[in-house]
């Protein structure tokens, strides 16, 4: 093992330690979320699965959650009248309709969707979203893939890749997936939209600008945060400490905005 491998690493089990002493920083909106603390809540869409609650608005229905579907579980896609619906693969296997996607697989079924019979046979963990009503979206369609087919892109950040599972021209809502190499940093960015995301293999430090005041931690799989638009986050101090990939949704277009450093945002009537 070469001599600067050996100092990342040991950066790495000091900062882990550190980690432990104490939680993660209490922040005005949900960062550091660690999904196997939530607690468990019933979901009447998917009947008998064991289901966490990521985010959601019991006004329009819109909601995010990881779900664990048993052996041998069976259920459709048609209680979400009206609404989009998106599907990730964790772990295990989900049959849509004939369909069978196994680990990093993505389904996107558009509001007006037939109800699709889903099932599996060992059971599954996946990512499930149910959108808002969006009249702006034109995708009618059924997106049904295995992530593991598509190419990561290189992005202009060295170290980090991207593969686009959706990408919708009329509202500009996306989901995609972004791997960061070991001990590649980011840049300090905010995006115009309300982004979320959830880290499905790997471990990265990551930093959020509160009002101009830095708060790190660490995320491991698991991991989830849901930032509103125009938040500062990244920075030097956010590494990969082993390749991390992440699941990120944007329900609308976002802009992306570049920062030197983490500063106080100006108020809206300042632009």
């Amino acid at each position: 093992m070469n001599q600067c491998l050996k100092s990342f690493l040991s950066v790495v089990a000091l900062s882990m330690l550190a980690g432990c002493a104490s939680g993660p920083p209490t922040l005005p909106y949900p960062a550091f979320v660690q999904v196997d603390e939530l607690e468990d809540i019933f979901m009447a869409s998917l009947p008998g699965a064991r289901a966490k609650q990521l985010s959601g608005d019991p006004q329009t229905r819109r909601t995010s959650n990881r779900v664990d579907l048993p052996r041998d579980w069976k259920g459709t896609s048609g209680s979400t009248p009206g609404r989009s619906m998106e599907i990730f693969v964790i772990d295990g296997e989900i049959t849509i309709a004939d369909m069978t996607l196994g680990r990093g697989g993505y389904a996107y079924l558009p509001a007006g969707s037939l109800g699709f019979n889903l099932n599996t046979g060992n059971g599954a963990r996946i990512l499930y979203f149910v959108n808002d009503v969006d009249p702006e979206s034109v995708i009618r369609t059924p997106i049904i893939l295995d992530s593991g087919l598509l190419d990561w892109n290189a992005t202009r950040k060295p170290g980090v890749s991207t593969k686009e599972l959706r990408h919708d021209p009329g509202n500009g809502s996306k989901t995609w997936l972004v791997r960061v190499a070991t001990g590649a940093a980011e840049a300090w960015q905010s995006s115009s939209a309300l982004r979320e995301g959830y880290l499905v293999t790997g471990n990265q430090q990551y930093s959020e600008c509160v009002n101009g005041e830095v708060e790190t931690w660490m995320y491991s799989p698991g991991g989830y945060f849901y930032r509103p638009p125009n938040t500062i986050s990244g920075g030097p101090q956010s590494l990969a400490y082993m390749d991390a990939i992440w699941l990120m949704r944007e329900t609308t277009k976002g802009e992306v905005t570049t920062w030197s450093d983490c500063v106080v945002q100006p108020a809206a009537d300042e632009f």
